[in-house]
């Protein structure tokens, strides 16, 4: 009787102490991810600053970013202003999502808040919601005296559903003290693979934003560099707000680009330097950051498009008089260069219809990165790349990008500069088409049968008739 009584007590004291600990993790104050990044701002004001021969910076630190406009939204969303929704941030790598959202959790001290990174193996994902949640899924705990199975029989699944329905107990108990309600967010959770154990995870966490959504006890916020993630969640996401964040115009990028050049020390440069290397690099966040911390501008911004033109070429480079054997590689690079070639040739038209402007008076706006549709005018995109199967595979390699309107576009600026100084080098559209009359040529050697005949000495004949049906006959 009195081990059973002390099983029950401490079974019950276990569970509230799983609660307090969770609700401990949305207090104000200590949050790992934001002691991360608050780390690598005091770093960054006493490192030495080191530069490669180009003048660019070896190490960018952490800084202080200009504020975008969808900003104000972050931080009311990171707040708990905004209830009865749950929110997912679209854009490509490095355009800043994670910053406004650090920037907005920095502004709260990360009160009502936890953060927690996505992984491809749901073993590490699993540790990681439990390091965000202050949750140790029970192995710390001595319930398995009084108990015949062991709690992690389930998997990684099982684990993070018993993670949320904790959260879920703990964002009931903290709604009537705090009046707004909590908030989680997952990052990056296109780091999940596309595939059945991947969505399923995916549709686990989307299950209880809508649920928490619809309660307003909860508000959990999603942001991904692919496109993938939203076309799954599309399908059952009636609560569901889609934030997609692009590059800075030329305008805002020239402002930042200064601003940050102003904060790293660096000497100003000319309006024309400026405005040409942010022609070169594109309004991303991350790239103005590398440049902005170099001495010559428009040498890093050359350096930066060389790196990224050998990028390319190493991923989809083509191969002319290819062997069989890399013959669906060079599918992908001849199927990508189509779909880089459209999009070089819309940028002539685009700088052509501007220069027509300039010439008759005319204003005129900065250029933009040309985009194709996706899903619209006979899947255009689809029709350019002759395949409908490697768009998602260049969306996940960070060449192209598809925005929440299924348009598709470079990923940057210097994806579109890179790809241009290949397609307009003498001689791409022969190579180009050398590869795809290769790999014809190859395919029809897969599809052509060839019938050796044994024992014939010379003089011999061998009849073959072939019927209506395609049968053969010898």
């Amino acid at each position: 009787m009195i081990v059973f009584l002390g099983g029950v007590a401490y079974v019950s004291w276990y569970k509230k102490s799983v609660l307090d600990k969770i609700e401990k993790s949305f207090t104000a104050g200590y949050d790992p991810a934001l002691e991360l990044a608050k780390q690598g701002k005091r770093s960054a004001k006493r490192r030495t600053v080191v530069y490669n021969e180009f003048g660019v910076e070896t190490d960018v630190p952490w800084t202080e970013h200009l504020r975008r406009k969808e900003q104000d939204l972050v931080d009311s969303v990171i707040k708990g202003d905004e209830t009865g929704h749950y929110f997912v941030l679209l854009g490509p790598k490095g355009v800043g999502k994670a910053t406004m959202i650090f920037d907005a959790i920095q502004a709260i001290q990360a009160d009502g808040v936890a953060f927690c990174d996505a992984h491809p193996d749901l073993e590490v994902f699993r540790l990681r919601l439990g390091k965000a949640l202050n949750f140790e899924f029970y192995e710390d705990s001595q319930t398995g005296l009084f108990q015949r199975r062991d709690p992690r029989e389930g998997g990684p699944a099982l684990d993070i559903e018993r993670a949320m329905n904790k959260v879920e107990k703990v964002a009931l108990r903290c709604i009537e003290k705090r009046k707004k309600p909590l908030v989680l967010i997952f990052n990056n959770i296109h780091f999940f693979h596309n595939d059945e154990e991947g969505r399923n995870m995916l549709l686990l966490l989307q299950q209880h934003a809508e649920s928490w959504a619809a309660s307003g006890i909860l508000t959990i916020v999603f942001t991904s560099d692919d496109f993938w993630p939203y076309h799954v969640m599309r399908k059952s996401g009636s609560r569901m707000q889609v934030l997609s964040i692009y590059d800075l115009d030329t305008r805002e990028a020239i402002h930042a680009s200064s601003k940050m050049r102003v904060d790293a020390k660096q000497a100003a440069q000319s309006d024309e330097d400026m405005r040409e290397a942010v022609q070169m690099v594109g309004g991303r966040l991350s790239h103005l950051n590398k440049i902005s911390r170099a001495r010559e501008v428009n040498v890093a911004a050359k350096h930066m498009k060389d790196v990224e033109k050998a990028w390319l070429l190493s991923q989809i480079g083509l191969i002319p008089d290819c062997d069989d054997d890399v013959m669906d590689e060079q599918k992908w690079s001849s199927c990508t260069w189509l779909l880089l070639r459209e999009f070089v040739k819309l940028r002539q038209e685009q700088e052509k219809l501007r220069q027509e402007k300039l010439t008759a008076g005319e204003e005129v706006d900065n250029l933009k990165l040309p985009s194709i549709p996706y899903r619209k005018n006979q899947w255009r995109c689809r029709e350019i790349m002759t395949r409908a199967d490697f768009i998602e595979d260049l969306d996940r390699a960070n060449i192209i990008a598809i925005d929440v309107h299924h348009d598709v576009r470079p990923d940057s600026e210097l994806i579109l500069h890179a790809a241009r100084d290949v397609v307009e080098a003498e001689g791409f559209d022969e190579l180009l088409n050398n590869v795809r009359e290769r790999i014809d040529e190859i395919e029809g050697l897969h599809r052509t049968t060839e019938l050796t005949f044994k024992d014939v000495d010379k003089g011999d004949k061998i009849r073959l008739s072939v019927d209506k049906t395609g049968a053969s006959r010898i």
